[in-house]
């Protein structure tokens, strides 16, 4: 009923992933052609069409490897990601340009092209098209039971609801005349579904942890409302691709977004989408890596602030040697020996065992949906808190960098009371909150021109939310003072003219201890502008709730 894969390490376009499934020749995949479902739009593998497309991923691989050996300035052919002004969609798309994300001005443009496009003036950010990895060690065989899991994470405790909160992964294309698919309800296709290449077996695995139906398996969630984007239309996940995954993903209304990939370069279009879906109301998963014996590089997205990120333990609760481990790890679920569906073309049984946090991750995601679903009233925020804080902790008491706050525990996350919600994220960095900023609008500002004092109270986590930065109206000649109570923060103003919080500050307030930080800035001009508010957490602690307060008065 399983099988032993060899895995390897690749590294492709700049980036690199690890551990990913490719593989020797272990047997033969034979084109299979495949009935369409009526909800969506899945391609089967044809002879021609697997020719022709196995030519186009062997140009595009060329095209992106030469992008990335050539300096940036001599980068002429390939695929690039760009960000634009807005307004300026006819030019990029009478530039050859493909729209990924019209919600952020992200669209794939021709390498060639971006020179035009700067003298133009219309490019805000250019990054080459880099690819990343599936989070998986091995698919491989096994004596353990086969929904081991489910108990080790309490899935079995109690029923798990109806349909809910829907549950998206950005991966390879799902299999969806697998049996556990073929006849399921809410799965829901956002894009063609492509199950022709050695590694399009992950979207399926991933999916079947999250919501088998129970034929030969049962998921974590098996009646979630599943949706599925391939971003690895030609065999492999490209930024382009997971960009506009993420961003498909959110158009249906908040929920979780499962991402079973990552690389060790940053991204920052990657990293920008999914700012957004957190913006959105979304809870974004990841997988940590799986390079805990590979000296433990910070993988992407993984890494990023507002990302859940999940180490893998194994049958007897401890981590997995291959799981990575970091500072941004939150918690860990089993990712060791894990029973999974498996596209019938790659294995006749349809179920193999894998390894990988690629396997762990959807565990999260999908008790994150079920606990959701049952509590609708948390916001993401919220919710983020619960999955990390309501877990079992099973390594060095609290917090430790191999399994975040401990092993998913979804009876306790059910019950488990949350934090207060924490408002305006994300708001990491001023061009996240400023109305010229990555986000159309901006973020609401807390004082206004009608608006001249406010009271909230916000958390900051050194790894997971470093920053607050708020938008405060000041008028002429007028001048704003900030309180921050509650202790263990730094408080700092910025002037209207600041791009980011590397700028310097106007005003800087670090207390030590649980005294209030205080500070206040006068505006100057003649008319009245915004000024940007920034908490982090004090050099001596790691997370943390303040109440700020803030006032603007006029020249009297």
């Amino acid at each position: 009923m399983s099988r032993q894969l060899e895995t390897a390490t690749t590294a492709v376009s700049g980036s690199s992933p690890r551990c990913s499934t490719a593989r020797s020749s272990v047997r033969s995949r034979s084109p299979r052609f495949e009935p369409r479902p009526t909800n969506a739009r899945a391609i089967a593998a044809r002879v021609v069409g697997v020719q022709f497309t196995a030519l186009l991923r062997l140009a595009l691989l060329s095209a992106l490897a030469f992008a990335v050996a050539a300096p940036a300035h001599a980068q002429t052919s390939g695929t690039t990601l760009v960000e634009v002004h807005p307004g300026t969609a006819p030019i990029v798309r009478a530039a050859g340009g493909v729209s990924l994300a019209p919600e952020l001005h992200l669209w794939r443009v021709p390498t060639s092209a971006l020179p035009a496009l700067r003298r133009a003036g219309i490019v805000t950010r250019a990054e080459r098209e880099r690819l990343f990895a599936r989070t998986t060690s091995a698919l491989d065989t096994s004596t353990a039971d086969e929904e081991w899991w489910r108990t080790a994470i309490g899935a079995d405790a109690a029923p798990a609801p109806g349909p809910g909160k829907p549950v998206t992964i950005v991966d390879s294309g799902l299999d969806i005349t697998h049996r556990e698919f073929a006849s399921r309800p809410n799965t829901t296709l956002l894009n063609d579904q492509t199950t022709s290449f050695e590694d399009d077996d992950h979207g399926t695995e991933v999916a079947s942890v999250i919501a088998a139906a129970g034929v030969g398996m049962m998921g974590v969630y098996p009646q979630a409302v599943l949706r599925s984007y391939d971003a690895s239309p030609l065999g492999f996940i490209t930024a382009g691709d997971a960009v506009r995954g993420i961003v498909a993903a959110t158009r249906g209304g908040p929920g979780v977004i499962n991402l079973s990939f990552g690389g060790e370069e940053d991204d920052p279009l990657v990293h920008q989408a999914v700012l957004y879906a957190f913006r959105r109301g979304s809870l974004v998963v990841a997988s940590a890596g799986n390079d805990g014996l590979a000296g433990n590089p910070l993988s992407y997205p993984a890494s990023y602030a507002h990302v859940l990120t999940i180490a893998a333990t194994d049958q007897t609760g401890v981590v997995a040697s291959f799981s990575s481990q970091s500072n941004d790890v939150d918690l860990a679920a089993p990712g060791r020996h894990i029973f999974v569906a498996e596209p019938v073309a790659d294995d006749p049984s349809g179920y193999v065992f894998a390894s990988g946090t690629s396997f762990s991750a959807p565990m999260v995601s999908a008790a994150a949906a079920w606990v959701w679903t049952v509590r609708p009233s948390l916001d993401n925020t919220q919710l983020f808190d619960v999955m990390r804080f309501s877990t079992h902790d099973i390594d060095a008491p609290g917090y430790d960098r191999a399994t975040g706050f401990g092993l998913l525990n979804i009876p306790s996350a059910l019950a488990y009371t949350p934090p207060v919600r924490d408002p305006l994220e994300p708001n990491d960095d001023i061009d996240q909150v400023a109305t010229t900023g990555i986000f159309d609008g901006g973020e609401p500002a807390v004082l206004t021109p009608k608006r001249h004092t406010v009271t909230f109270t916000a958390r900051v986590d050194r790894h997971e939310d470093p920053h607050d930065v708020y938008r405060a109206f000041v008028p002429a000649h007028g001048t704003l003072a900030a309180r921050a109570g509650g202790g263990g923060v730094d408080l700092r103003i910025f002037r209207s003219g600041a791009r980011d919080i590397g700028a310097k500050a106007a005003a800087i307030s670090q207390r030590a201890g649980v005294a209030p930080d205080v500070a206040a800035v006068r505006n100057t001009g003649k008319r009245g502008v915004y000024f940007y508010v920034e908490i982090r957490p004090d050099a001596a602690t790691l997370r943390t709730s303040y109440t700020l307060k803030l006032t603007s008065s006029a020249r009297r």
